[in-house]
């Protein structure tokens, strides 16, 4: 298990011991730091745990007239490309990155 160190948060790279990796929720359900995969567009999403703090006001707004689908591959927001591409080909995700 490997650790890696950003300026202001530590995540393991721990791929397959989340509860929440593989779940799809709405785009604006998302309250928690990983890596996303846009359902629309196979759009990379990278959310730091600076974007989830209770304090934080949302720096935009993303409006669609269906349901914007996100589908969690990593805790790791700064999971690699080739690991988030076999994650999400693991959970058969297109993918655009």
């Amino acid at each position: 298990m490997t650790t890696v160190t950003t300026p202001t948060s530590t995540y393991t790279n721990s791929y397959t011991n989340s509860q929440n990796v593989g779940t799809t929720i709405p785009f604006d359900g998302i309250c928690e730091a990983g890596a996303y995969i846009c359902n629309w567009s196979g759009h990379l999403l990278r959310v730091s745990q600076e974007c989830c703090q209770p304090s934080r006001t949302s720096s935009f707004n993303l409006v669609g007239s269906e349901p914007l689908m996100v589908t969690k591959i990593s805790d790791n927001p700064f999971v690699t490309i080739s690991r988030a591409k076999l994650i999400a080909s693991n959970l058969n995700l297109e993918t655009n990155f």
